[in-house]
């Protein structure tokens, strides 16, 4: 009972904290990781943990849904323009800090060229949970289509980062194979498992009809894992395979969608806390103040030597505008996928691998704290703030629709509509079928409701001009609410 009443607690001072750090634009990733520390054996709370492989499982599915709730919630349409360069930036870009950080932990740390790579592959990623968390609290809107490009290089960009963690680590105990194959292997292997997952899903979703709605929920769930273990399975990478297959769900008509969204959101958010609390808990304080020094050499160099020379380098010939370059330039938060990539050379008893996990959580600490809290002044120091782009438009979480007219349309015999699952109908996403009248009663519309000819249905949305524009479509008699 005691262990229950703990946890309540916890749970509530994590959720309550992001109040506080939302108003300063600081991830609440810094509070979960705080409390985990606090209640830790060097804390008020002296709970001992040091169970490497119980953090790594626990660390592994909170990172799982994590990801495929980032892909879940992200709009392909509003990304597309930019997903080439967040692409490379998530590939190439990784690759090129990795080394950066490689060579420096090589020389002014004095590590082995391969534990240095093996640093540098460590806490080569950004946070997409630290990003989007700081865009979302100051609602910092930015120009030139930067938002999407943040969100989709920090949320695609960790499957490179553990793919080149997992390759150094086997260098190092001695189970190396080729290189070149190993990444093509997990790279084509993960892509292609993550579609044919997300596409099996996706009809199995919109067909079952399943009769307690809730059930939808746990088949996703059971996606999720499903992707993220065949493609392990497989030798492929799960990472990517899970990240995949949410955005292609997310994109795709399913039934029950926007409770899906938001379910997963909060998913995602649980898992965050789960796996900084437990991070929080694994971490020591006195250990992680005796590498002051190199973690905050570190820092400085990833934020304005590594991070810079490899984004500038990609944007440029992507001919992205020097102020640009420039800001995606300081949006490198690290955070969750850094920290728990360094609990794998932990698990593998490499020799120096606390020494590595004491710096990547020092540096994340560093990382969000500095760039988390200069990104608004930053940002508009150079101009990049707009009030004509919105960051929620980046994403399919419906938090910034707002429905204020409604408009009633009765379906005749020869309507278009008829015979038709509502998710099958060309409506735009922002317009919401919200009730159905049929034969005198009243039908709660799922996706997967088929309209009949004689119904009433009503629509929700912004504006009357886009419910005309419905109307005119399916060519309906209409009457304001």
């Amino acid at each position: 009972m005691n262990l229950l009443f703990i946890a309540g607690v916890i749970l509530l001072l994590c959720a309550l904290s992001s109040k506080v750090l939302y108003r300063y634009g600081i991830p609440t990733l810094i509070a979960f990781l705080a409390i985990g520390m606090i209640m830790g054996s060097e804390g008020i709370g002296g709970i001992q943990f040091d169970n490497i492989e119980l953090t790594q499982f626990v660390c592994n599915i909170g990172l799982i849904y994590i990801m495929f709730s980032g892909g879940f919630g992200t709009s392909w349409k509003t990304a597309k323009p930019v997903a080439r360069a967040a692409g490379v930036l998530a590939t190439l870009g990784v690759v090129l800090t990795a080394f950066l950080i490689g060579i420096f932990a090589h020389f002014a740390l004095k590590l082995s060229f391969l534990e240095g790579m093996l640093l540098g592959s460590i806490i080569s990623s950004t946070d997409a949970a630290s990003v989007f968390s700081i865009l979302r609290s100051k609602s910092l809107n930015l120009k030139n289509g930067l938002a999407p490009l943040l969100e989709m290089e920090s949320g695609s960009n960790d499957p490179m980062a553990y793919m080149l963690t997992t390759i150094f680590i086997g260098l190092i105990v001695g189970q190396g194979n080729n290189i070149f194959l190993m990444l093509i292997t997990q790279i084509v292997v993960g892509a292609l498992v993550g579609v044919i997952v997300a596409k099996s899903a996706v009809w199995l979703i919109n067909n079952i009809n399943l009769d307690i709605d809730s059930l939808y929920s746990i088949i996703v769930i059971a996606v999720a894992i499903l992707s993220f273990s065949g493609a392990s399975l497989l030798s492929g990478n799960g990472f990517l395979a899970v990240y995949i297959t949410g955005l292609i769900m997310g994109n795709k008509k399913l039934v029950h969608k926007v409770s899906l969204v938001r379910y997963f959101d909060g998913i995602s958010w649980l898992m965050q806390i789960l796996l900084f609390f437990t991070l929080g808990l694994l971490v020591s304080p006195s250990a992680v103040i005796n590498v002051m020094v190199p973690g905050i050499a570190t820092a400085i160099f990833i934020i304005f030597i590594a991070r810079p020379i490899a984004m500038l380098g990609i944007l440029y010939f992507c001919k992205t505008p020097i102020k640009d370059q420039l800001l995606v330039s300081w949006v490198g938060f690290r955070g969750a996928a850094s920290i728990v990539f360094a609990t794998y050379p932990l698990n593998a008893g490499i020799g120096v691998a606390d020494y590595i996990f004491n710096i990547v959580f020092f540096v994340a600490l560093v990382s969000v704290l500095v760039q988390g809290t200069l990104l608004v002044p930053i940002a508009k120091k150079l101009d990049l703030l707009s009030e004509d782009e919105t960051v929620l438009k980046t994403f399919t979480d419906y938090s910034g629709e707002i429905h204020a007219e409604l408009l009633e349309i009765n379906i005749p015999e020869k309507s278009s509509m008829v015979n038709k699952k509502i998710m099958d109908l060309d409506i735009p996403i922002e317009i919401l079928i919200v009730m159905i009248k049929r034969e005198g009663k009243i039908i709660t519309p799922k996706g997967n409701t088929v309209i009949k000819s004689g119904d009433t249905v009503m629509l929700a949305g912004k504006n009357k001009e886009q419910l005309f524009a419905i109307d005119t479509k399916f060519n309906q008699i209409h009457s304001f609410a």
